[in-house]
This record gives structure tokens, C-alpha cells and sequence, in this order.
């Protein structure tokens, strides 16, 4: 096999379609940091880090990664030992990066997805098998409702259903009048055949803070509620009391929290992302923990460009314990948008065919990496310069 040659890292600024904002979050999205992995055969191979310097687990104790945090590991530490590394031998690659330097996860995700794109192209197979194949070849989307005016967010569910999207997620845990306003106003808006479920992001004070909220809200009937207070001690107070399955994003980041939040009965279902456990590889560690604690999971994410997004599809395709909907950004460059929002959360994206949605579902690309062009072009259209 071929070995990593080059590591070239580009930050980008992708415009948001509407400021989508939860929880916590002090900055826009869309500014993230992608690894250009180039192989001594000449191909190549992407991958991204969305990082975000407010998002570190309970208690910050993975601490926030920025895009200039990421830039600096990935060029001073990361590349400099996966150069060299054979494509494809991934337990290599991530036993070299956690040597060099400790945790990062994000930074380690960003290179860890590029190399599997590198893989899958060279062996001219698609990602998911080489994550050992897959369970499903369409991904149920979740789109994802941020802290807007609670017009304009009835206005966008009902649009999104009517795309075929059949599963919304509400931002909440900042007014909880608000809250329970919005759960009920969306309800009427899209029916009882839509699933709806609401993610506080850590951000009611206290479990009983959340427990009376969560409750209020149970009459409009939900899937589940994410993530309602921050840690897993805390979490699992609410899920004992809850008729509301209850799911753990912050607090599941590693294998070893799942073991956790299993021990501690602190959630129902576990949210699962490419990014919090350094990447693919880590991330499917993370879904056989899951799967042999019977958990159901999704897959979740930052709301990641085509670039990274590609990996969740994949990751949701291979790991068998994800049977919930995803909350995947359904990606798309603007010539293919046509008016839709379903999923959509920028104006213009950096690959270059969009997602195939059908009936609510991202089909899973069947071509060899991650099966779909990035489009160079659009990246040095949105290429940031203003990291040194």
C-alpha cells in the first residue's frame, strides 16, 4: 500500500442560510478547519473539523478545540507523524497521533476521516466498508430547529414536512415558556405523524428544573429529550423520573462514557459522532460499546460542510446500533438547493453533487471514499485567511 505523503490544512467560512444558534454556543458555525491528506500514489483524500471552543463535554472536561487550535495540532504535531504512515492502517495512524500529543479529538477526527477517504479511494471501495459494511443504505434525517422566533420556526416545520422530512428537532433550555410555547406551536403546525424531539443542550439549571419543563411538554408527545442538564450523575436524576426517553450527547464523547451512562442507567439512547471520539475509528469503538449495552443511538454532529457530513453518512450507515433518525445536514452547493431548507443549513456547499433525499433520507453514496467529488473550487471560494 501507498503511504500519507502530504497534510495540507484550509480553514473555511461557509454562509449560513439563517443563524442557527443552541445552547451555550457563542460563535457561527460554519467556520471550520479541513485536512487535505495526499497519498504517495497522488490521491487524495478530505476530512474536516468543526470545531467549536464552547463544546467540550460535561464540564469542559475534553475541553473546546477552536479552528486555530485545530490548525496549530494538525500542522505542528499530527501531520508531521502520520507522514509516512501506511494508507489505509488506521490503528497506526491514531496509535502515532495519540503518542505525539494528547487529547484533541476533534483535530485527531479531522485527519482520522481524511485518511479514510484516502483509503477508500486508493482500494476504489466506499468508506462504510471498510468500516466492516452496512446496515442501511438510507439515513432518516432530523432537521434541526435553532433558538428562532417561534413564528419563523412553525413557518420552516412546516416547510421541512412538507419536504419529506419527517423528524424535527427543537433547540431549547434557554426560556422555558419558550420552550414549551414552541414544542406546542409545532405540534399543530406539522400533526401527529411527526416525530419531535428536544435538545436543551445542557441548559436548564438543575434536574428538576428539567423534569418540570420536560413534563409540560409531554402532552404534544415527544421522541426524546437530549442532553437536558449536563452530567451523566445529574442526567440519569431525569431519566428516572421521565416518561420521555432521555438521550446523552455532552456526556458521550469516548467508549469509556458509554460504559458510564450504562452503569449509571443515566440515558435511554446515545448519541454518536464521528467527531467527539477522534474520528471514524474511535466513533465505531463507541457504537459497539452502545450496541452491547443495547442502547439506540443516532448519529449527531456540528452541523458539519459536505466535507465532514459525508463521514457521519457513513459512520450512520455502518454502525448497527444507530436506528433513529440522524441529525445530518442534508448538503448541497446552491445550484441544487432550489428553494428547499429541509436539512440545509448553509447557502452553498464544497462538494460537488448533492445529497440524494428521498422520502426524508439521505441515500448512502455507493462510489469508492466517501463517493462524492469535493469541490476544490468552492473551497478556495470560501478558503478563510484569517488564521496565521
Amino acid at each position: 500500500m501507498p503511504a500519507i505523503k502530504e497534510i495540507e490544512v484550509v480553514h473555511v467560512s461557509l454562509p449560513t442560510r439563517r443563524e442557527h444558534k443552541w445552547t451555550g454556543l457563542t460563535e457561527p458555525i460554519g467556520g471550520y478547519i479541513l485536512v487535505r491528506l495526499t497519498g504517495d500514489n497522488g490521491i487524495v483524500g478530505w476530512g474536516e473539523a468543526p470545531a467549536l471552543k464552547d463544546w467540550g463535554g460535561d464540564y469542559g472536561r475534553y475541553f473546546g478545540e477552536s479552528p486555530g487550535t485545530t490548525k496549530f495540532i494538525v500542522e505542528n504535531y499530527l501531520a508531521p507523524t502520520v507522514v509516512g504512515c501506511e494508507v489505509g492502517n488506521i490503528a497506526d495512524l491514531h496509535q502515532r497521533m495519540d503518542t505525539i500529543v494528547k487529547g484533541y479529538p476533534y483535530a485527531k477526527a479531522a485527519v482520522d476521516i481524511a485518511a479514510y477517504d484516502l483509503a477508500g479511494r486508493t482500494l476504489e471501495t466506499p468508506v462504510w466498508k471498510l468500516l466492516g459494511g452496512r446496515v442501511r443504505d438510507r439515513i432518516p434525517v432530523t432537521h434541526s430547529i435553532g433558538l428562532l422566533d417561534i413564528e419563523e420556526a412553525v413557518e420552516e416545520c412546516k416547510q421541512v414536512v412538507d419536504e419529506g422530512i419527517k423528524t424535527i428537532k427543537i433547540k431549547v433550555g434557554v426560556d422555558s415558556n419558550r420552550d414549551v410555547e414552541i414544542v406546542e406551536r409545532v405540534r399543530m403546525a406539522v400533526g401527529d405523524n411527526i416525530d419531535l424531539c428536544v435538545d436543551a443542550n445542557c441548559g436548564y439549571a438543575t434536574p428538576r428544573d428539567a423534569v418540570r419543563v420536560i413534563r409540560k411538554m409531554e402532552p404534544f408527545g415527544l421522541k426524546y429529550a437530549e442532553q437536558p442538564v449536563e452530567g451523566i450523575d445529574r442526567i440519569s436524576e431525569v431519566t428516572r423520573v421521565l416518561e420521555t426517553p432521555v438521550m446523552a450527547d455532552e456526556s458521550a464523547w469516548f467508549p469509556r462514557d458509554v460504559l458510564e451512562i450504562f452503569e449509571k442507567k443515566a440515558a435511554d439512547i446515545v448519541s454518536i459522532y464521528t467527531t467527539k471520539p477522534g474520528g471514524l475509528y474511535g466513533a465505531m469503538e463507541v457504537a459497539s460499546v452502545a450496541s452491547a449495552a443495547k442502547f439506540l443511538c443516532n448519529v449527531n454532529g456540528s452541523v458539519e460542510t459536505g466535507v465532514g457530513n459525508l463521514a457521519n453518512i457513513h459512520l450512520a450507515a455502518a454502525a448497527s446500533p444507530v436506528k433513529l433518525s440522524c441529525v445530518v445536514p442534508v448538503s448541497m452547493p446552491a445550484e441544487s438547493q432550489n428553494g428547499n431548507v429541509g436539512g440545509i443549513y448553509y447557502i452553498d456547499d464544497l462538494i460537488k453533487d448533492p445529497f440524494k433525499l428521498v422520502e426524508g433520507c439521505i441515500e448512502v453514496p455507493e462510489g469508492k471514499g466517501f463517493g462524492i467529488e469535493v469541490d476544490e473550487n468552492k473551497i478556495e471560494r470560501y478558503r478563510d485567511t484569517s488564521l496565521r
